[in-house]
């Protein structure tokens, strides 16, 4: 059937009328919460699918909602259609071959009512809601796992070494600069990548503390770019639009996806005299992202000036190596709930595919 027979779809509107910080109602745009209104357009178990912007990113709402003229609303017939049916349905839909803008993606309310979606019984339906909601739950918390660990070592940090803003534990804070060897990376020319070879790694993958390497390019040799080949525990980070809603771009190259070059708009740091993983955590727990001299009036950016002049306190290498060692150890736990995340991820990507192929 097609979605115009089974669902309806409700507009957005400019929010400017109803926004109240104390609001009842959530707003939502395509990309998630924006604040809170007085009134809804959308009902609860509505399913949130861009008209702009993030098209490929369906988001499924359980209470009643104002949706904002970027987002269309939506809401199933439930006699033949259930609600989160339809949500994992558009989840795995690929809404980007409906964009016909050159810049930004954009969806119309025509094209969307012309897409076909093959209907199960209510109770068939229900059995595949139930197996798949079980995997989310079960994803949602290795998620948590894996950021509670991070938290820990975060916590460790302050505990050894005090609030590096406020309270550096009465450390000595100096410039980074003679700490740190810096490397910018290459500009590695799209038309020359392969399929295969050696990972590039660059700001689009990097994300907070971790790495995409699955989504990443390709260069047949390293031969001639020997100075930008990464190391095992190097520091990468993204230059240009470094923050995104979960963090900064901040991450530590681990050894299985090596070798791996580093392309340009993006930092290698390696330690000259400080524990690798102490320098890490300086960036991620010191306050590098609040640091006054990171600017951009149009795309927020990153110079080799600005990591250059961060400070961070020089505690005793003992101390370094007693909180790395640490580190080490949570580690150890996080990669074993990795390792479940993935193959629950794995099996939900599955049954997505077997479901709704």
């Amino acid at each position: 059937m097609r979605f115009e027979d089974v669902l309806t779809i409700k507009n957005g509107k400019n929010q400017k009328a109803v926004e109240n910080p104390t609001g009842k109602y959530p707003i939502y745009g395509s990309g998630g919460v924006m604040g809170y209104a007085d009134d809804y357009i959308c009902n609860a178990k509505t399913v949130i699918v861009g008209r702009k912007g993030s098209i490929n990113n369906p988001i499924f709402v359980e209470e009643p909602f104002w949706n904002v003229d970027t987002a269309f609303g939506l809401e199933a017939k439930t006699d033949v259609l259930l609600p989160r049916y339809l949500y994992y349905f558009c989840k795995h839909f690929d809404f980007e071959r409906l964009n016909k803008a050159v810049t930004i993606p954009s969806l119309t309310k025509g094209d969307l009512l012309k897409i076909e979606i093959d209907l199960p019984s209510i109770d068939n339906q229900q059995f595949v809601i139930d197996k798949l909601s079980r995997l989310e739950s079960i994803i949602g918390l290795r998620r948590q796992e894996l950021q509670k660990l991070d938290e820990l070592i975060k916590a460790r940090f302050v505990e050894m070494f005090g609030d590096p803003i406020l309270n550096p534990n009465g450390h000595l804070k100096e410039k980074i600069e003679k700490h740190i060897n810096l490397l910018s990376g290459y500009p590695f020319k799209s038309e020359q990548y392969v399929e295969t070879g050696i990972n590039i790694c660059g700001g689009l993958i990097i994300m907070p503390q971790k790495i995409k390497w699955d989504e990443c390019v390709h260069w047949s040799s390293a031969e001639g770019f020997e100075d930008y080949l990464l190391n095992e525990n190097d520091i990468v980070m993204a230059l240009d639009r470094p923050w995104i809603s979960e963090g900064f771009k901040i991450a530590k190259v681990d050894a299985e996806h090596l070798p791996a070059l580093l392309i340009q708009r993006t930092a290698r740091i390696r330690s000259i005299d400080i524990n690798q993983d102490y320098l890490y955590y300086c960036f991620i727990t010191g306050g590098f992202d609040k640091h006054s001299n990171i600017t951009g009036s149009l795309v927020p950016h990153i110079s080799a000036k600005d990591i250059r002049s961060f400070e961070i306190m020089i505690p005793p290498v003992e101390l370094q190596n007693q909180f790395a060692d640490f580190v080490k150890q949570v580690d150890k736990s996080k990669v074993a709930v990795q390792q479940a995340l993935d193959k629950a991820q794995l099996l939900f990507d599955s049954l997505m595919q077997e479901y709704f192929e």
